[in-house]
């Protein structure tokens, strides 16, 4: 069992910067693949990035540019800072855990996440 907690969230203008954590429980963090995703009001959640095991990352089109997502074993830790911020990226943002990932891989579909954490709000304002 993984428990997963977000932090970071707030509200920023647009051109602004956040940066989202995501703690993780447990010894076999390092085995897991890390993934971001978001969900707006309304809309499914959405896939935003993922780092594998082997730190290979993965973004959705749509953050390509601005974010990164990184991941540091030695704290559990596992990041997304958020850069060139603009309205349409107000949601709350969830970290997920794949268990199952093999080394290279980091999903984009939520499906393949077996643990998520409780989600942080991001606003963006005009």
């Amino acid at each position: 069992q993984v428990q997963l907690v977000e932090s970071g969230g707030g509200l920023v203008q647009a051109g602004g910067s956040l940066r989202l954590s995501c703690a993780a429980s447990g010894r076999t963090f390092s085995t897991y693949a890390m993934g971001w995703f978001r969900q707006a009001p309304g809309k499914e959640r959405d896939f935003v990035a993922a780092i594998s095991r082997s730190k290979l990352t993965y973004y959705a089109d749509s953050v390509k540019g601005r974010f990164t997502i990184s991941r540091d074993n030695a704290k559990n830790t596992v990041y997304l800072q958020m850069n060139s911020l603009r309205p349409e990226d107000t949601a709350v943002y969830y970290c997920a855990a794949d268990n199952g990932a093999t080394y290279h891989r980091g999903s984009q579909s939520p499906g393949s996440y077996d643990y998520w954490g409780q989600g942080t709000q991001v606003t963006v304002s005009s």
